[in-house]
């Protein structure tokens, strides 16, 4: 498993990461517990040192079987966020100082951990991160408890481009942005900044929630337990399905798969500490770790200067 520097925070970490969402079974539907095990354990053997997961995940079941199955490895870095209070019906986003202070010290407790490697704000808005004249912003409060040696690492899981410009601005250790084939434009713009700053950045939605994966027809449905189902009309996700056809040209040589182009294209950016996966099985983990290839000339030169007139062509405004 090839390695990168996260950011400047010292750390260096899989470029590969396993996300934690999906195995949950709150984003795509319910996962054994057993089956969730299975992939953390195998990413363990594959050489995967980077997990992304959140207090919100499961409730923090999640946090509570990295804590398990990583307890003792001091070459993992574990990534957890925090800012949703899932004690409210329904959870609301609170980054108040007094509500992270209590989350950071319950996903201490879950992790089993002294200090957590690196905790992000999960998806604030700008003006929780900016705080006000009387109210100091979040990312404050997560200086404070760094301080206090609670947290080594501090940062930002970005919604949007506004949040993720504030969270440079603040001086995130490390941020987190959706980036993949077709949703690029944030981070591309943000390149010249994340330079600078350099931060480190974790690409999640790389494969667009599925759909880069190239596997589905224009009729695909889904359960009302996968999130998906809510994600797009009927007209978008049959749009989407069809501009696959835009990428195809892709996979020739040694890329062997539409979902191999897209973890590819996430890599290719010299910018991306990590590109986060989200497998829910041990085969699913497996093939995508196998078609990402041995890099680090992870798409032709070539290809790259094609993909974005190709893009343009089918609608596609990244």
């Amino acid at each position: 498993m090839r390695q990168r520097p996260l950011g400047k925070t010292g750390l260096v970490t899989s470029e590969l990461a396993l996300g934690t969402w999906g195995l949950s079974g709150e984003a795509y539907g319910p996962v054994d517990e057993g089956d969730a095990e299975a992939v953390i354990t195998r990413a363990l053997d594959i050489g995967v040192t980077l997990f992304d997961t959140s207090d919100s995940y499961g409730g923090g079941r999640m946090e509570l079987l990295l804590g398990r199955l990583c307890k003792g490895r001091d070459d993992v870095v574990i990534v957890t966020k925090g800012g949703t209070d899932r004690r409210l019906d329904p959870p609301m986003k609170r980054f108040d100082a007094e509500f992270l202070r209590g989350s950071v010290e319950r996903s201490l407790r879950r992790l089993g951990v002294e200090a957590l490697g690196v905790y992000l704000l999960h998806c604030p808005s700008r003006e929780a991160l900016v705080g006000n004249g009387e109210t100091p912003g979040a990312l404050a409060t997560l200086r404070a408890l760094r301080d206090e040696g609670k947290l080594r690492h501090v940062g930002v899981s970005c919604g949007s481009e506004e949040v993720l410009e504030q969270a440079l601005e603040e001086g995130a250790e490390v941020v987190e942005i959706a980036y993949n084939v077709f949703h690029s434009g944030a981070l591309t713009r943000k390149t010249g900044d994340i330079m600078v700053r350099r931060p480190g950045v974790l690409a999640r939605s790389v494969l667009n929630y599925g759909v880069l994966a190239g596997l589905w027809t224009r009729d695909r449905e889904f359960p009302d337990t996968d999130h998906r189902s809510q994600r797009w009309t009927r007209y978008e996700l049959e749009h989407r399905v069809d501009q696959l056809e835009a990428l195809r040209f892709l996979v020739r040589g040694d890329v062997l798969t539409l979902r191999g182009a897209a973890v590819r294209f996430v890599l290719s950016s010299h910018v991306v500490s990590a590109a986060v996966l989200g497998p829910r099985t041990v085969t699913q983990l497996e093939e995508l770790v196998r078609e990402t290839g041995g890099g680090p000339r992870y798409l032709r030169d070539d290809d790259l200067a094609r993909l974005y007139g190709e893009l343009e062509k089918v609608g596609v405004s990244t």
